[in-house]
């Protein structure tokens, strides 16, 4: 028995789509029900052809589309990465991790605070509003490696959800949203003291928020042992975070002074909001995703 990769129902007959190597039921298994990458190399804008002796359909790709399309096309060299914009963020997160340190070392602090993070004193800097989304502090491994985690495991299962291009809106608008309203927090409850911050953890308690929305019942691993369902554990994040803004003393005295707890908050928000508005227009998968089959990789839809 196998489980379809669209709706996460079980199937004794399961279909394998010969274009993006994924399996189906078969209510989904022609390539259109299941939004299959494939489709795109067909020049078919419908994405059904509607006749097989109709002159007017070609099947050949145009010279201009050609290069772009055997690139990200399935069996592409960036094929992996058509429709899985999670993983493409997870690798600019550690390129830009590694981008860091060589600035720091080259070019000083200075240097490094104008172009990686979004701060009270220059929050006109308008490109720190998306660098800082994937820059992490160089001093703590744990900030990268925890919402690395996080955008690895939840990441795919929303982009499934919602698309590519809706996944790539909600992971950056709710990062830079996050990392505004912290700064200017900061500005409004201490506007002598400079606030800044860096780090995808906005973004990522987006993703968390829709998840919860979705399939609050998912079942994940608490340091990969302990089971709980994910809107106890989204919860419970909430509730620190609001506590550890609420009470910075509290915070700074568990070693937790230095985290944009308000980011994460309206990070969660975002993703709540966003989820309650999209949820029930299909079914949301059942279980974590590691990646799709085929010599393409997962693809996706866009």
């Amino acid at each position: 028995m196998a489980t379809c990769d669209e709706c996460g129902k079980h199937e004794n007959l399961p279909y394998q789509c010969r274009r993006c190597g994924q399996t189906f039921c078969a209510e989904h298994r022609l390539p259109e029900n299941h939004a299959c990458p494939g489709l795109s190399e067909w020049n078919d804008p419908s994405g059904v052809f509607d006749s097989g002796f109709d002159d007017s359909v070609s099947t050949s790709k145009s010279r201009s589309q050609g290069l772009l399309d055997r690139l990200t096309g399935t069996g592409g060299p960036m094929g992996y990465f058509r429709g899985n914009m999670a993983y493409v963020f997870l690798g600019l997160m550690w390129v830009t991790f590694g981008l860091e340190w060589l600035v720091l070392f080259t070019a000083g602090r200075g240097t490094f605070i104008d172009i990686f993070a979004l701060t009270s004193e220059n929050p006109f800097y308008v490109w720190t509003w998306f660098t800082s989304i994937f820059a992490h502090s160089p001093f703590n491994f744990f900030h990268i490696v925890g919402n690395s985690i996080v955008l690895y495991f939840f990441g795919p299962l929303v982009e499934r959800y919602i698309g590519s291009r809706k996944f790539t809106l909600l992971f950056i608008g709710s990062g830079v949203l996050a990392g505004l309203a912290h700064v200017g927090s900061g500005i409004l409850l201490d506007p002598n003291t400079a606030t800044g911050v860096y780090g995808a953890s906005g973004a990522v308690f987006a993703i968390l928020g829709v998840l919860t929305v979705l399939n609050p019942d998912l079942k994940i691993y608490l340091y990969f042992l302990i089971p709980v369902p994910l809107w106890l554990f989204t919860l419970g994040f909430a509730g620190i975070s609001m506590v550890f803004f609420l009470a910075p003393g509290t915070a700074a005295n568990l070693g937790q002074g230095g985290v944009a707890h308000f980011a994460h908050l309206v990070g969660l928000l975002i993703g709540l909001a966003y989820g309650q508005r999209v949820k029930g227009r299909q079914r949301v998968p059942n279980r974590l995703s590691f990646g799709g089959g085929g010599r393409g990789g997962p693809g996706g839809r866009f």
